[in-house]
């Protein structure tokens, strides 16, 4: 029986006892705990929406920059990509690489300010998606399915944990001058309750929306309205005890009454030493607004929040069908500094040990040509990479064929991928369950089975 059915059956019931045990068992429900553990206490994901190239930055292909202007081989296969057929000639990479750190890791020149965390981070070079197109590869990095309408990565996290503070919301979303494709369903709640679905913060002096006092207003005002606006709602909604999206509301009022004394010091950038604005870039203009971002996000883990998802080209700045130097160039060195100042700023606080780094984007770029200096988009063989919150750091897992089309050797699956992450932060992803629609919905859906147990250490089963 779902929560809201029970809460209307014991409401009908009436009696002391029943009332009882209806707060016994929705004191539990609201209190959930990790199912082991945990390594991590909060996720921080760097969202590199429109597919950054792995054999650029985190992969480098020797045979790839051999075999450049060739036609590919007939060796690797054929395939239908979001724009063709993939018969274009390769591309190779015009990129300096270098091994970085004492465990050696290869990265490129477009990130020189991250490489020197090479030590910190550990790898992944076999990420495979199943869609083609930005929607829905954006929707299922976030979802696990390339339809929308399920919830999203945060969404479960915080059913599953609960919120570790009260005054902020356990999920939000940061973006920079853009929405992300796809907008909303990607930190969707989708059908968990709608309670536990993401909030957006946006750019500018107050990110957080209806989080002051309007004109007039006063604190003792405030609070009088929503005491009567809550007691009307709880009337109307009596007999309707399934509408989840009317208890998401009025939860989502009082957390605006709480934020207005939280919110505003929380993102107070003003109480950050010049230093530290400087370490995440917010001087240099090309830098300023994901290092403002990634500074916000280090703020909101401190005090509570358990996952929050950064955006770095909204509405997929990343996609570099032409031009790849221009555009790879405007993004790498959008988000390099400010990265590498997050990853210093968490592990000097002592953050990093428990605040889990997740880096990537829906899907990695083509080895071949796109429009004579592009390349297409590439779900079957792509970078990620993770840092922080019980990851074993200094490792490469997995590895792409010879020119980085697909992944040849320890594949792992976005429900892979999932499932780690959640492993991580102590929830078994095939215990996380919800009932719907009569069946018992998983984050994974019916995938994460192998997972990335490289990540802390543990081999892989065979």
């Amino acid at each position: 029986m779902s929560l809201h059915k029970r809460r209307q059956f014991l409401m009908q019931g009436g009696s002391g006892l029943a009332a009882m045990a209806f707060s016994s068992m929705l004191a539990a429900e609201q209190n959930p705990k990790p199912h082991h553990t945990p390594k991590a206490k909060a996720v921080i994901f760097l969202f590199m929406e429109g597919g950054p190239s792995h054999i650029d930055l985190f992969d480098p292909k020797p045979k790839l920059n051999e075999l450049h202007g060739q036609p590919m081989p007939a060796s690797f296969g054929k395939l239908i990509t979001a724009m063709g057929t993939g018969n274009n000639s390769l591309l190779g990479s015009p990129r300096k690489w270098k091994q970085y750190g004492q465990s050696g890791t290869w990265v490129s020149d477009w990130y020189p300010h991250i490489a020197n965390h090479a030590d910190d981070l550990a790898i992944v070079r076999s990420c495979v998606a199943d869609g083609l197109n930005h929607v829905g590869s954006v929707c299922q990095m976030n979802t696990g399915d390339i339809l929308a309408g399920r919830p999203s990565m945060g969404a479960w996290i915080n059913y599953g944990l609960g919120s570790a503070n009260t005054n902020l919301p356990t999920f939000t979303v940061l973006i920079d001058d853009r929405d992300p494709l796809g907008n909303t369903k990607n930190w969707s709640a989708g059908f968990l309750p709608a309670t536990h679905q993401g909030t957006l913060f946006r750019q500018g002096d107050t990110p957080i929306l209806n989080t002051k006092l309007g004109l007039g207003q006063t604190p003792e005002r405030q609070r009088s309205k929503l005491d009567f606006l809550s007691q009307l709602n709880q009337n109307w909604s009596a007999d309707k005890q399934e509408d989840s999206e009317l208890d998401a509301r009025l939860k989502s009022y009082e957390l605006a009454y709480k934020m207005q004394a939280a919110g505003p010091e929380a993102v107070d950038l003003s109480r950050e030493s010049e230093e530290t604005k400087s370490l995440y870039g917010l001087d240099e203009a090309a830098t300023a607004t994901f290092g403002r971002n990634c500074l916000l996000a280090r703020r909101l883990v401190e005090r509570g929040v358990r996952f929050v998802e950064l955006y770095c080209g909204s509405g997929s700045g990343w996609d570099a069908h032409n031009n790849i130097e221009g555009n790879h160039g405007r993004w790498c060195k959008a988000s390099d500094k400010p990265i590498a100042g997050l990853l210093t700023d968490l592990k000097r606080r002592g953050m990093l040990n428990d605040t889990l780094i997740v880096w990537g984007g829906e899907f990695g770029r083509t080895p071949f040509n796109e429009k004579g200096d592009g390349r297409d988009h590439n779900p079957w063989g792509f970078t990620m990479f993770f840092a922080g919150g019980g990851v074993q750091g200094g490792q490469t897992i997995g590895a792409t064929d010879e020119i980085g089309l697909r992944a040849v050797e320890k594949a792992s699956h976005v429900h892979d991928i999932h499932a780690s992450i959640l492993w991580l932060m102590g929830l078994d992803h095939k215990r996380l369950t919800y009932m719907h629609n009569g069946r018992a919905e998983r984050p994974t859906i019916v995938g994460g089975e192998t997972m990335v147990p490289e990540l802390w250490g543990e081999k892989r089963k065979a």
